[in-house]
C-alpha cells in the first residue's frame, strides 16, 4: 500500500497542474473576486450620492474619506490575522460581515432618514473590514493554484479589477435611479453575497509543513515584527516595495487630481477626461489579458522594473499631448506599462513569499499603495496650482521612474524569474 501512495504522490508531483484559467477552482476564487469587486464599486457610489444628498459638500468628502483611516492604521494588522487565521477563513469571514452590515445599511435607508452619522459609521466599519480582507485576498492565491500559475492569477485579477470598474459604476447609477441609495446599497450587499458561497466552495492547498510553521510566532506582535523584517531583509521583496512605493507616490497624483485639472486646462471637460481614464483602462486591461494567456514572461523582475520607466516618460509627456486623441494614445501607452509592471510585481510578490508571510506581504503592499500613495493627492493639485501641469508631471514621472531604477539596481529584482 505504501508503494501505491508513493507512486500516486510522484505522479501528482510530476504532473503538470491545469492552466489556471481553465482551473474550475481558480475560476470559482476569480468569479467569487469579481462579484466581490464590483459591489464594492456599487457601494462606494451609493456611498457617495447618500452622503452628497444628506450634507455639505465637505461633509460628503469627509464621509467618503474617513474609511480610508481604519484601513491604512490597521491593515498590518489585517495581514496577522491572515497569516495566524487563514486567509480562506478571513475571507470569508469578512465579506460575510461586508453583505450583513451593507444590507441592515440599506434597510435602514428604506425604513427611516438617519443623516450622515450612519454613512460615517458604515464608512469606518466598512474600511475596518477592508484592513482584514485585502490582505487575506492577497495571501489566497498561493493557497489555490501553484507557483507556476500565480502570475497567471495576478492577470485574472487584473481583468476582474478592469470589469468591475467599468461594470460597477453604471450598475450603481442604475441602482440609485430605480430606488435611490437604498436600493444601491441593497444591490452591493445582494452581489458581495455572491462572493461566500463562491469562496465556500473553492478547495485551499495545505502549506507544505515547513511554510507552515515558518511564521508561527509566539504573539501577534512577533508576527508583526516578524512580518515586517522578513520583508526588509529578503533580496526581493525589500527593494521592490521600495519601487512600488516610488512608483505609486509618482503615479496616483497625475491619474487622479491631476487628469481632472489637465483636462480643465485643455478644455477637454468631462467626456475628455472620461475618453483619456478610457484609454488608460483599455491599456492596463491588455497588460492583464497578456499575463492571462501567457502565464509567464522571461526576465520577470527586469520586466517589472523596465516597463515602469517608458511608463513614466509617458505619464510626463500626457501633460504636453497637443489634443484629445494623442492624449488618448499616451494614456493606452500608460495604461499598457504600468499595468504590466504592477502585474508582474504583484506576481512576483506572490512567487517570491513565503506562503506563510503572504498576508503581511500583501499588507505592506497595500498600506505602500493605499496609505502612502494617496499622499500625493492634494499635494499634486497644490503643485498645479503654482507651477502647473507641465512641471508637476514631470516631477511625478521622475519620482516613478526612480522607482524602476532602484528596482534594476536591485540584483535581486533584476535577476527575479517567475516559476516555470
Amino acid at each position: 500500500m505504501s508503494d501505491l501512495t508513493d507512486i500516486a504522490a510522484r505522479w501528482a508531483r510530476t504532473t503538470p497542474e491545469r492552466p489556471a484559467h481553465r482551473d474550475p477552482n481558480v475560476l470559482r476564487w476569480v468569479g467569487a473576486y469579481t462579484a466581490s469587486m464590483v459591489g464594492d464599486m456599487v457601494f462606494f457610489l451609493a456611498l457617495s450620492w447618500a452622503a452628497v444628498q444628506n450634507g455639505t459638500p465637505a461633509q460628503a468628502g469627509l464621509v467618503t474619506a474617513v474609511s480610508a483611516v481604519p484601513r491604512a492604521l490597521l491593515m498590518l494588522g489585517g495581514g496577522v490575522v491572515a497569516d495566524r487565521l487563514g486567509p480562506r477563513r478571513v475571507v470569508i469571514g469578512s465579506d460575510t460581515v461586508r453583505c450583513v452590515t451593507v444590507l441592515a445599511v440599506a434597510a435602514v435607508l428604506f425604513a427611516a432618514d438617519p443623516g450622515l452619522w450612519l454613512l460615517a459609521l458604515l464608512a469606518v466599519v466598512f474600511g475596518t473590514v477592508d484592513a482584514v480582507f485585502m490582505p487575506a485576498v492577497g495571501a489566497l492565491p498561493a493557497r489555490i493554484t501553484g507557483k507556476d500559475q500565480l502570475a497567471r492569477v495576478q492577470g485574472m485579477r487584473g481583468l476582474a479589477i478592469r470589469f468591475a470598474a467599468v461594470v460597477g459604476a453604471p450598475l450603481g447609477g442604475l441602482g440609485v435611479a430605480v430606488g435611490g441609495a437604498a436600493a444601491a446599497f441593497a444591490f452591493a450587499g445582494l452581489l458581495i453575497a455572491v462572493s461566500v458561497p463562491l469562496l465556500i466552495s473553492v478547495r485551499m492547498r495545505d502549506l507544505p509543513a515547513d511554510d507552515a510553521g515558518a511564521a508561527r510566532e509566539t504573539t501577534a506582535w512577533r508576527d508583526l515584527v516578524g512580518g515586517l523584517r522578513y520583508v526588509r531583509r529578503h533580496r526581493v521583496l525589500g527593494p521592490l516595495m521600495v519601487a512600488i512605493a516610488l512608483g505609486d507616490l509618482g503615479f496616483v497624483g497625475p491619474l487622479n487630481v491631476g487628469l481632472t485639472l489637465l483636462a480643465d486646462e485643455r478644455g477637454w471637460g468631462a467626456s475628455g477626461m472620461g475618453w483619456v481614464l478610457a484609454g488608460f483602462g483599455t491599456g492596463a486591461g491588455v497588460a492583464a489579458l497578456l499575463l492571462t494567456v501567457r502565464g509567464r514572461l522571461p526576465r520577470a523582475g527586469c520586466v517589472a522594473a523596465g516597463s515602469i520607466i517608458p511608463g513614466a516618460a509617458a505619464i510626463a509627456a500626457l501633460a504636453h499631448a497637443p489634443g484629445l486623441p494623442v492624449a488618448v494614445g499616451t494614456a493606452v501607452l500608460v495604461g499598457l506599462l504600468t499595468g504590466l509592471s504592477g502585474a508582474m510585481c504583484g506576481a512576483l510578490l506572490q512567487t517570491q513569499s513565503d506562503p506563510a508571510y503572504l498576508g503581511r506581504v500583501t499588507a505592506v503592499g497595500g498600506i505602500v499603495s493605499l496609505g502612502i500613495a494617496p499622499l500625493s493627492m492634494p499635494l499634486s493639485a497644490a503643485a498645479i496650482g503654482v507651477w502647473g501641469t507641465g512641471p508637476v508631471f514631470a516631477v511625478s514621472a521622475a519620482v516613478c521612474g526612480l522607482g524602476g531604477v532602484v528596482a534594476l539596481c536591485a540584483p535581486g529584482v533584476r535577476r527575479a524569474e517567475l516559476p516555470k
